[in-house]
């Protein structure tokens, strides 16, 4: 070995993911490394949620006595004959009868329990019943419940509290569950650092083991976050050797690729054997699969949402196999997309999906495909599966949404579309705390994006901001243009500046719109559709100002966090959007206008129940103030109705 590139080879594939997987676990099965974990004896109070590594038969009867079932006395039920209401039947307590509370045993002369409402004492020695008993009435028999040596658990069960209770009725206070798989967390990259240490530009925090590590754990796996790994073939391969000796799966977080230094390939076939290396996935498809001294080695690429989907996709079944168990899987709906989605041929794709009930439908709404955006992971209610040969989704197209909330979540989850703001961030946020069960989610698809899912019945409501140019009014004439035959109740939520967000002490000197034509000044704008947007170019047009002499113009971010973020990362000199999103980056302002911002809401969702939770939050103090302190906004009007608009466009 001379150096780490020539141990650098590139052999991506293109393998479809189930031939991925099943080349995978026959390499495996032949190497007698996918037999379920061995047993080991633990006791109960340690045993839930781990798999029974052989069958659990009763020890004893429950009960393992005949019972009293309430309170009462035990009789004969044969000296029990004749009893009416009107004719009681005396007994003597003592041989004909005996005191008995509930859980008692059954004295083994008697036979049935009368209950003690049901009885009258005569005096000291004896009682009167008003009806016959038949025999074991009111008796729980010897093994009613479980009786000695029935099986009460199968092998490869995994063990719920309801489990242990049953297993501990029976006499047993251990048993045997199979060993948790040991699995090496292994991240790569010299660019890697740990939470909590300072940062320079290049550095990259090291989140992804952890994120991975507890999905193993919640799996069966009892993980090891092992420390970062340096881009140095030697190091790595000597790493790898290492983990592959103390634990049954190793999983190499990025260097999965073709590129410079990416070694685990190389790594895997050395020591090993690569049997796959590109699966047809997207996100992910650089994953590598592989064995080394009969253990799988699997590779997954470096970017979060590729991780966590290729962790999934191989890691989770390959727990399956090791501990003889097989998950149910996560509920389904089904649901029509938002918006057209293009996909590339060839590769199955995953796309993460907000979701909400709108009528009668689910709604899925895609979130940012980038695989290194771990928002996505966050925000996402469910994943749709692009099958690897079609061209994508149409809008309004039925799809299968796999969902990562429960279906009753996704039924309380109110859908807003359109204008991003940051009021909506803190709105969702006390509509979930102040009613744990309602969610607000939001999707930025621009104020005219907004109006058009109104049109097409998948959103409830929508944010926007849109200048009618000859009016001077917001948003009415956009309504009753694209909404005619839809009842519209038009809200406030707030007034807000609208200006030029630049860095901190504002380098270029960039004071009006004017200042954007200057060919040293770079611009970072909203997307078509956008209010924003709208607003701008009706400025430009009353400056005469050519929109293609702005260095920037046609560069777009979708909301005015990511505009800010451009320009504080340098990226860009200035960028149109609100004061808040300037004072959360730590940025200057120069404000251009005052803005209405308003939710757009069809009638038939204004009247339901979590509308009217939702809109009531607007009218509360506390809320307000929060608002206010992210600057640059009148709540003078908030919650306040500006129009209701029926089916004819009239007020």
């Amino acid at each position: 070995m001379t150096g780490h590139k020539s141990q650098r080879k590139v052999y991506l594939e293109n393998i479809a993911l189930d031939e991925a997987m099943q080349r995978f676990f026959n390499a495996l099965e032949e190497a007698r490394s996918l037999r379920p974990m061995p047993g080991e004896r633990i006791p109960l109070e340690r045993a839930v949620r781990r798999v029974t590594a052989e069958p659990i038969w009763a020890k004893i009867s429950s009960p393992h006595y005949h019972a009293a079932a309430m309170d009462g006395v035990a009789v004969r039920a044969e000296e029990t004959c004749g009893a009416l209401e009107t004719l009681p039947l005396r007994l003597r307590l003592g041989d004909q009868a005996q005191w008995v509370d509930t859980g008692d045993p059954v004295p083994p002369q008697f036979n049935a329990v009368i209950m003690v409402e049901h009885i009258h004492q005569v005096d000291k020695g004896h009682i009167e019943i008003m009806s016959a008993v038949a025999p074991w009435q009111h008796v729980r028999l010897m093994g009613e419940d479980i009786v000695a040596a029935e099986l009460l658990l199968p092998e490869n069960h995994v063990l719920r509290p309801v489990d242990l209770g049953a297993v501990a009725a029976t006499g047993i206070d251990s048993i045997v569950v199979r060993c948790q798989p040991k699995m090496a967390i292994m991240p790569t990259g010299t660019e890697l650092i740990q939470v909590g240490q300072p940062l320079k530009p290049g550095d990259i925090i090291e989140f992804n083991s952890l994120m991975l590590s507890e999905l193993a754990r919640e799996w069966g796996s009892i993980p090891t976050r092992l420390s970062p790994e340096p881009d140095d073939y030697r190091r790595l391969k000597a790493s790898v050797q290492k983990a592959v000796a103390n634990h049954d799966v190793v999983v190499i977080n990025a260097g999965s690729s073709a590129g410079r230094e990416d070694y685990t390939a190389s790594v895997i076939a050395e020591l090993g054997e690569v049997l796959v290396h590109g699966i047809a996935i997207r996100p992910g498809h650089p994953a590598v699969l592989g064995i080394v001294k009969g253990k799988p080695v699997v590779g997954i690429p470096g970017y979060p949402v590729s991780a966590l989907l290729t962790f999934e996709l191989i890691v989770k079944p390959l727990i399956e196999k090791l501990l003889g168990t097989i998950s149910a899987g996560r509920p389904t709906v089904e649901a029509v997309m938002s918006r057209k989605v293009l996909s590339p041929m060839g590769e199955d794709e995953f796309l993460r999906v907000k979701a909400g009930k709108v009528g009668d439908k689910i709604v899925a709404t895609p979130l940012q495909r980038g695989a290194g955006v771990i928002m996505s992971l966050v925000q996402a209610d469910g994943i749709v599966r692009i099958p690897r040969f079609s061209e994508g989704c149409d809008a309004g197209q039925k799809v299968i949404v796999e969902l990562l909330r429960r279906p009753e979540e996704i039924d309380n989850t109110i859908v807003a579309i359109g204008s991003h703001d940051m009021t909506l961030d803190i709105l969702a946020n006390q509509l979930h705390s102040q009613y744990p069960y309602a969610s607000l989610s939001s999707s930025n698809m621009g104020s005219l994006g907004g109006l058009m899912a109104l049109k097409q019945g998948e959103a409830h409501l929508a944010g926007s901001h849109l200048l009618d140019e000859e009016t001077g009014e917001y948003n009415m004439s956009f309504v009753r243009r694209m909404l005619p035959d839809i009842e519209i109740v038009i809200i406030n939520l707030v007034y807000r500046e609208q200006g030029l967000i630049v860095m901190k002490g504002n380098p270029k000197a960039i004071f009006d719109l004017k200042d954007l034509v200057r060919p040293e000044v770079s611009f970072v704008n909203r997307q078509r559709g956008a209010g924003t947007r709208v607003l701008l170019d009706c400025k430009l047009r009353g400056l005469d100002i050519d929109e293609q002499q702005i260095n920037g113009y046609s560069r777009v971010e979708f909301t005015h966090l990511a505009v800010a973020a451009a320009v504080a990362s340098g990226t860009a000199d200035v960028g149109v959007g609100i004061r808040a999103a300037a004072k959360a980056l730590d940025l200057d302002y120069i404000p251009l206008d005052k803005e209405r911002y308003d939710l757009i809401i069809p009638k038939s969702h204004y009247e339901s129940p979590l509308m009217e939770l939702l809109l009531s939050i607007l009218h509360q103090s506390s809320f307000q103030r929060e608002v206010q302190g992210l600057g640059g906004y009148d709540v003078s009007h908030m919650g306040q109705i500006i129009a209701t608009l029926g089916c004819d466009g009239n007020s």
